[in-house]
């Protein structure tokens, strides 16, 4: 659930910027979740430029959203000469992963709960 601040002597609605926040915006888009999928695959460093041979857009493109995901710490950047290379790190799915675990149990409570009423 988002959280809406609205701050004093602003017109503006603006959003927690919480690293929780910053995975699920880089994870939230089809094609940066393909690329972090095609790294985590390789198992590897992958440069660039290999990357943006799997799809179809520019090496610009393919930057930015690998810039959304280095930001969420999902990937990181590594320079070799003139060649930029991406590295994976999918533990930082992990806490996605908890945050999830509180709402298994919500749920798992709540139909114990709802057949607990419903055999009595």
């Amino acid at each position: 659930m988002a959280v809406y601040l609205f701050y004093p002597n602003t017109s503006k609605m603006e959003k927690p910027n919480r690293p929780i926040d910053r995975l699920f915006k880089a994870i939230a888009d089809p094609t940066r979740r393909e690329i972090f999928h095609a790294l985590v695959l390789a198992s590897t460093a992958l440069p660039i430029t290999q990357i943006a041979q799997q799809f179809d857009m520019s090496r610009q493109g393919v930057t930015k959203h690998i810039k959304s995901l280095e930001s969420a710490g999902l990937v990181s950047m590594q320079t070799q000469g003139r060649e930029r290379f991406c590295q994976a790190h999918p533990g930082q799915l992990k806490s996605i992963s908890e945050w999830l675990s509180f709402y298994d149990r919500f749920w798992e409570d709540s139909l114990k709960r709802l057949g607990d009423h419903l055999g009595s």
